[in-house]
């Protein structure tokens, strides 16, 4: 658990180091940092969309996964009630805007997902090291713009990667580079979104697609084992 803990480590190190820059920072500069952190999210979404879509082997399950999920996540209304959870907590700011995308970065990536099961397996830290540094650069950033409530994407991420690390001798057989190339672009679609709502370009409630993820593992087992 040593990887899952330094990359826990290095997202409160950055929240704690970005909210500290934010009080110091002036409104018009706040302003650049939330389109700059904007653009970076539709950046990484499309990257993950364009390297992912050429290799999917199920061209519409993507359509499918955010359609399915969409469904689930409204009747549920996840957005409204992580909004107001998070305002509860943050007196009314705009953190969960900044708390989902960081959510769906620190958690949707495939090194996020890797990293446990090579740290459980083979007792190789690289994947989780390596996205410690990325978390920590990305936390600084966000923080920098949302406040110090970035903070609480930590712990999500060590419930994430600490469940990955237990179950990895159960999961490892169905994580497959299909597998993998599914979420990846699930994930990179709800990135974008994100993205785009810190852009002020078009408000998507990013968390009531959130189930979308759990559709891609569910079909591909099942197709798979049908030799589809």
């Amino acid at each position: 658990m040593i990887g899952t803990i330094a990359n826990t480590t290095t997202i409160l190190v950055g929240s704690c180091v970005g909210s500290t820059l934010k009080k110091g920072i002036g409104e018009k500069y706040k302003n650049v940092m939330m389109d700059s952190m904007g653009l970076a999210a539709t950046a990484l979404g499309i990257n993950s969309i364009v390297t992912s879509m050429p290799k999917s082997q199920y061209p519409v399950l993507f359509i499918v996964s955010l359609a399915i999920g969409g469904l689930i996540g409204t009747r549920f209304d996840l957005a409204s009630g992580f909004d107001r959870l998070v305002g509860k907590i943050s007196g009314g700011s705009n953190l969960s805007q900044g708390l989902s995308t960081a959510i769906l970065l620190f958690c949707a990536g495939t090194l996020s997902i890797l990293g446990p099961m090579q740290s459980a397996l083979n007792g190789d830290n690289t994947f989780l090291f390596t996205n410690a540094i990325l978390d920590g650069i990305t936390s600084t950033v966000l923080s920098s713009t949302f406040g110090f409530g970035i903070a609480i994407a930590a712990a999500v991420l060590f419930c994430w990667q600490g469940s990955i690390y237990m179950l990895a001798q159960v999961i490892e057989p169905f994580i497959t580079d299909t597998l993998m190339t599914e979420i990846s672009l699930v994930g990179g679609i709800l990135i974008l979104s994100s993205g785009l709502g810190i852009l002020g370009i078009k408000q998507i409630k990013t968390l009531n697609l959130l189930p979308a993820l759990l559709v891609p593992p569910v079909v591909v087992t099942i197709l798979t084992a049908l030799g589809i």
